[in-house]
């Protein structure tokens, strides 16, 4: 999951500017709370760093480490994750399905637009009494190393509840005129004396109330464009307001244990590192080797494109920031060459669905976070998977390039790439390091990637002498604002799954997913096509965080290896995020080629049905997923 540019988030998140003008109150007003809260959530990146680093050193060169690290960087991390989900409700980069709403006309669009950040606005003022109770009673306690008061861990949900209202409600005034925003609101106030009416009939029932809920409520929510974490937290809250008797405070409780989990705290350290990369120049150097190595051949710079992403894959956090660290250097001379635009983004779209088990993967990092499965057992496992993704698109490669001209490829001696080589042989390392260190237990992935930001840091100053320090602020923004997405999909997700879990939904999926026909087989197939749905819609991130509570236990069950299946999904939800005509990825990789999706949608379908046979060949064949564990 380098950061999403703005420009690539716009694609996928963010509202048409369209509606009244702010008056220079608040404009200013606007003004003052973002720049406050990038800055704050700027330098808790930076902290964060800090404090992880020198924890890291203590360790393992001192033999002494700090005991109070831990317990700190995941308060500061808490916090980094409410500031920075503010920010990116702001800059409109939280994940949100666009299939819908990019389908209705322009007029009807900017009403759905502002329907939706108006039910964004009342669900965070509805969420502001059960933050303020969820910090009331963790007043309570305190931490038990540095004796700190939970208050403060408590009140982080409750003020980014309120930085994320104050920024939804600039947003409806930015982007709607008053009469879209009376009408929505009307629309809204009359769907809560709905539910309000109905409120003891939901209570009376079991399955209907969760097919409302969670299904129709949260279905409405996203295909109107509300982000998918507030979808998720809509369907939640009324849940639990209307069909239950539970305190609404548990909302937030779940939130803050979802977002929390220390193994977390790997994501802003990647997609920091996966920024400083590119900044220092490692990518563009690994590439330009691959390139003198084996560019001159046949479908040469499509076989670097692939094994580029292999190696780059999943360090930076976001499948967009991977695509455009690559491709542009690429994509080029291979339309020189005479390779259709069609063909190379239907290739680019699928290397990502290919590298998308390649450690370390954020959603492989989730995956470990709310399933207890071992970061370095996935880690292992994943590389092996992804290596059959890449050998089934090499064929497709090999046919589709028979008759490429190369006869003006540059062609470099092996004195020049021998010296190219010797350039990017830090860059090369870091990456199969970065791997080793955690697939064999040297390290925890937090640590490998705070080493890696030193490293690379380094190697920017002294190796290959480019560093634009005033790209540092703009990273570390952007390395907030994703990990804020990111982390708030995975607290709403959280709260959901438990609402789910409370209603004993779990326990009839249990049942239904044990009666499929053909046994571990069956379930695995079936599963694999779930994920792949699941991928389309929702994203890697918010569907793990749903449903892996509720089907890696029924793995279990069936005596399927929870490696393996955790392998399957990740491979199926990638596969199911890059497939037209509902996977955003696939438009993400549209745009980063500058390719209109009408002309790449009809040259997908070879690329798409190689890694279908990979996922067949993985979700049938386990020993790929655990033959070196």
């Amino acid at each position: 999951m380098s950061i999403i540019p703005t420009d690539l988030a716009d694609v996928a998140c963010a509202p048409p500017p369209r509606g009244s003008r702010t008056g220079r109150g608040l404009a200013a007003l606007d003004r003052a709370v973002g720049t406050t809260i990038e800055a704050a959530a700027a330098a808790l990146v930076a902290v964060e760093v800090v404090l992880l680093a020198s924890g890291t050193a203590a360790r393992y060169v001192f033999d002494h480490p700090f005991p109070w690290s831990d317990e700190l960087g995941q308060l500061l991390f808490l916090w980094l994750s409410v500031l920075g989900a503010a920010i990116a409700l702001r800059r409109g980069q939280h994940m949100r399905l666009t299939t819908f709403i990019r389908a209705v006309p322009p007029g009807p669009r900017a009403f759905l637009e502002a329907l939706a950040m108006m039910l964004v606005a009342l669900l965070l003022a509805a969420m502001i009494p059960p933050a303020y109770a969820h910090f009331l009673q963790s007043t309570d306690g305190a931490s038990p190393v540095l004796q700190i008061n939970e208050g403060w861990t408590g009140a982080a949900i409750g003020v980014g509840v309120v930085l994320m209202l104050i920024t939804a409600a600039q947003n409806l005034l930015r982007f709607a005129d008053w009469r879209q925003a009376a009408a929505a609101l009307a629309i809204s106030a009359a769907l809560y004396a709905l539910f309000s009416w109905y409120g003891p009939a939901f209570q009376d029932m079991t399955t209907g109330s969760l097919i409302v809920f969670f299904v129709i409520v949260v279905a409405a929510a996203m295909a109107i464009g509300v982000p998918i974490a507030f979808a998720f937290l809509l369907g939640t809250l009324g849940y639990i307001a209307f069909a239950t008797s539970i305190p609404p405070m548990i909302v937030p409780d779940r939130m803050n244990e979802g977002m929390s989990n220390i193994i977390l705290l790997a994501v802003p350290m990647f997609v920091l590192l996966g920024a400083l990369m590119e900044l220092a120049g490692l990518a563009r150097a690994m590439i330009g080797f691959f390139v003198a190595l084996i560019g001159q051949f046949r479908g040469g710079l499509q076989y670097v494109l692939l094994g580029a992403m292999y190696l780059v894959s999943g360090i930076s956090g976001a499948k967009a920031a991977d695509m455009a660290a690559v491709a542009p250097s690429l994509f080029p001379e291979m339309i020189k060459r005479g390779n259709r635009p069609g063909d190379l983004v239907s290739l680019l779209s699928a290397s990502a669905v290919m590298s998308e088990t390649i450690p370390p993967s954020i959603v492989l990092i989730t995956v470990g976070s709310v399933t207890g499965v071992s970061i370095a057992a996935l880690f292992t496992g994943g590389l092996m998977p992804a290596l059959v993704g890449l050998i089934a698109l090499c064929v497709v490669v090999f046919v589709q390039t028979r008759r490429e001209d190369v006869s003006r490829a540059a062609r470099f001696p092996w004195p020049a790439r021998l010296r190219l080589g010797l350039i990017a042989l830090p860059a090369i390392g870091l990456p199969i390091v970065i791997r080793s260190a955690v697939v064999q237990g040297i390290a925890t992935a937090t640590e490998v990637s705070t080493v890696g930001i030193v490293y690379t840091v380094l190697i920017g100053l002294l190796w290959y002498r480019q560093f634009d320090w005033r790209r540092i602020y703009p990273i570390l923004v952007d390395t907030a604002s994703l990990t804020g997405a990111i982390l708030l999909v995975i607290g709403a997700a959280t709260g959901m799954a438990w609402a789910l879990t409370q209603s004993g939904f779990s326990q009839s999926l249990a049942a239904m997913m044990a009666g499929v026909p053909g046994g571990r087989i069956g379930f695995l197939l079936i599963s694999a096509l779930a994920f792949i749905v699941l991928g389309s819609v929702l994203e890697g991130v918010p569907a793990i965080v749903l449903f892996g509570p509720l089907l890696f236990p029924i793995a279990r069950q069936m005596g399927v290896n929870e490696i393996h299946y955790a392998i399957v999904a990740v491979f199926a939800m990638g596969f199911g995020l890059f497939t037209p005509p509902f996977g955003v990825g696939f438009y993400l990789a549209c745009a980063i080629a500058r390719v209109s999706p009408d002309v790449a949608i009809r040259a997908v379908w070879p690329h798409l049905a190689a890694l279908f046979v990979a996922l067949l060949l993985i979700t049938l064949v386990p020993w790929f997923s655990t033959g070196f564990l």
